[in-house]
């Protein structure tokens, strides 16, 4: 197929969304297909035009790109996907690969551009995404589904002056995470221990720290992948420790009873089920706490998809290459 990669973006995890398109890209290339690279929100939006097996992989600062840059990034990424010769190139494909990860690539604007522009994409439609993108109203949906998900205080500084007194009662069993009510990658995730420790200048949720073990789930088209434990070395699975060598150990499959390996494994088809994925795919998020029960934090309609992301690790795991899954997630 003709495919164009669609990577980069205008979000914090610009640089994420880069390494996992060239890997898509060389990956496609691999299987056959002819594929074209785009970053629409680069100066020259086209990285390739047609991708090589043999480049080099793309690695991942251990800092996202600075908020100052966004503004122009989305400026141009706007006016790449509407109109010129990219816009082209895309009604052109037999089908757009979506890389993108946070901001407008997983919040359903792209997908909605593609959409009304009848043009086939990969992945989840723009309104599973903007659903998802949004953790309180995703876990809302999650919780009203069966998925147990954390208590929560959602606290937006705009239009409350002082964080709300719920989260009094969650810092009463100790410290809790704060984190953006919309962002990927664990941007900007942090743990408070005092009331003065919560401050924020956008929307976050504040939920209670979890201390047990962290693991994950992908689901394609309604299927399981083995389940992943994160095996930390720090406190938080931040966006530091997801994108460097070494961070953390990531297990696969995870060294867990049978008993619970399914019901984390239940719990993640539930949970795409309810956000409406059906034969896309997501990945969802678990931490359990001191008793050893498991909590979704989170459903990503976009994971990650550089060659070391938990879902080609869990791919991995169930004996699937990584050509492989691009392959199938081309399909999705």
């Amino acid at each position: 197929m003709r495919v164009v990669v669609l990577c980069g973006g205008e979000s914090s995890e610009r640089d994420v969304s880069r390494s996992s398109g060239w890997a898509v890209a060389k990956a496609l290339t691999e299987r056959g297909h002819e594929v074209m690279l785009v970053d629409p929100a680069a100066e020259q939006p086209v990285l390739a035009e047609r991708v090589s097996a043999d480049d080099a992989a793309v690695l991942v600062p251990s800092v996202p790109p600075a908020a100052s840059e966004r503004a122009a990034l989305g400026r141009r990424m706007y006016a790449t996907l509407t109109s010129g010769p990219v816009h082209e190139q895309l009604r052109n494909a037999d089908r757009v690969f979506v890389a993108l990860h946070g901001g407008w690539g997983e919040d359903g604007h792209v997908q909605a551009m593609l959409e009304l522009a009848g043009i086939p994409f990969t992945g989840a439609g723009s309104d599973v995404c903007a659903i998802t993108w949004h953790k309180g109203r995703s876990q809302a949906v999650l919780e009203a589904a069966g998925v147990p998900v954390p208590p929560r205080v959602q606290f937006d500084p705009a239009e409350q002056p002082e964080p709300p007194a719920g989260i009094k009662d969650l810092l009463a069993n100790g410290p809790v995470v704060v984190k953006p009510v919309a962002e990927g990658s664990s941007v900007a995730v942090r743990l408070a221990h005092s009331i003065e420790d919560v401050t924020a200048d956008s929307p976050v949720l504040i939920e209670p720290f979890l201390s047990g073990r962290e693991f994950t789930v992908a689901v394609i088209g309604g299927s399981p992948l083995p389940v992943t434990e994160i095996e930390l070395t720090t406190p938080l699975f931040d966006y530091e420790a997801k994108y460097q060598p070494g961070a953390v150990r990531e297990v696969c499959p995870a060294a867990i009873p049978a008993e619970l390996a399914e019901h984390l494994q239940e719990l993640a088809v539930r949970a795409h089920h309810a956000l409406g994925f059906g034969r896309s795919y997501s990945r969802a998020d678990f931490r359990c706490d001191a008793a050893g029960t498991p909590y979704c934090l989170e459903v990503n309609a976009l994971p990650g998809l550089t060659p070391g992301s938990l879902v080609p690790v869990a791919a991995a795991g169930a004996g699937i290459g990584y050509a492989e899954l691009i392959e199938r997630l081309l399909e999705t």
